[in-house]
């Protein structure tokens, strides 16, 4: 049956950023499916809950803290994954997020953290993992969660843009490596409600905004994307690598935009004439 193809029986998946919002609903949807997942989160009391959602799915789960952007305990998630499961199959690099800034206030900390946070992180656990994947499993498949700031303008997100249109560029570069044994692909996520979006959800003009300039006159949710996750993940996609789908409700430009103060002319120091 063709169902059958989106099953992820026996495997095993390292989920970061699964806490909550699109992490966790990707976590739990692949415990549906199947599949025994590593919860992986910065707040212990997030990864616990769910870690237990997975187990009260009947599957198995590992629950690890840990800060992404630290080298180290990126090779701590997939030691403890083999040293739990014995194996690899699905990596999900969903940890991330930059706020919106204005250019002229981005500092170069704060824009190399955002690279960090949200690209480099996610090449260094990938080139960890993968051949733990090969290894233990044979192959497997990588998705990366992206944003459709990535590629559509969106004034004020200088450094998360960047950030995430490299991640969709590596994206692409991997699968070209590794195809067959290892698919690399990504989702390029427009407005879901999860907390990050809790400014707007919670005011009704906002989320009215919101809906209005969204061609399927809502807000995302979390299970869009854990949906396309699965089919990514599992055989139901084993002929897709190299690709960012696009899951946004149809956005071709913004559906809100994040005010950006003006570029006003400055005069330069000390050529002021005083009359």
């Amino acid at each position: 049956m063709i169902l059958d193809r989106f099953r992820l029986d026996e495997r095993v998946a390292l989920v970061t950023g699964s806490g909550k919002g699109i992490g966790r609903g990707i976590a739990l949807a692949f415990a549906e499916a199947g599949a025994d997942v590593v919860c992986c989160a910065r707040t212990r009391a997030d990864v616990d809950d769910t870690t237990r959602e997975v187990e009260a799915r009947g599957r198995r789960a590992l629950a690890r803290v840990a800060d992404v952007t630290q080298t180290a305990e990126l090779e701590g998630l997939v030691d403890a994954t083999l040293e739990r499961f014995g194996r690899l199959d699905v990596l999900v690099n969903n940890a991330g997020g930059t706020p919106p800034r204005p250019a002229l206030q981005t500092s170069e900390g704060f824009f190399e953290n955002a690279l960090r946070f949200n690209l480099t992180q996610a090449f260094l656990l990938t080139r960890l993992a993968v051949p733990r994947m090969v290894e233990t499993a044979g192959g497997g498949a990588v998705v990366n969660v992206s944003s459709r700031a990535s590629d559509m303008v969106q004034r004020g997100f200088v450094a998360y843009a960047a950030a995430k249109a490299g991640m969709n560029a590596m994206t692409r570069t991997l699968a070209a490596e590794w195809a067959p044994r290892v698919r690399v692909n990504a989702i390029s996520v427009g407005g879901i409600a999860t907390e990050a979006l809790e400014v707007v959800m919670t005011n009704d003009a906002l989320r009215r905004q919101l809906e209005a300039g969204t061609p399927m006159g809502r807000v995302g949710e979390v299970e869009d994307v854990a949906a396309c996750a699965l089919y990514l993940a599992s055989d139901a996609g084993s002929f897709v690598t190299g690709k960012v789908f696009q899951i946004d409700g149809g956005v071709e430009s913004p559906a809100m935009e994040v005010p950006t103060p003006p570029l006003e002319p400055r005069e330069p120091a000390g050529d002021r004439v005083e009359e």
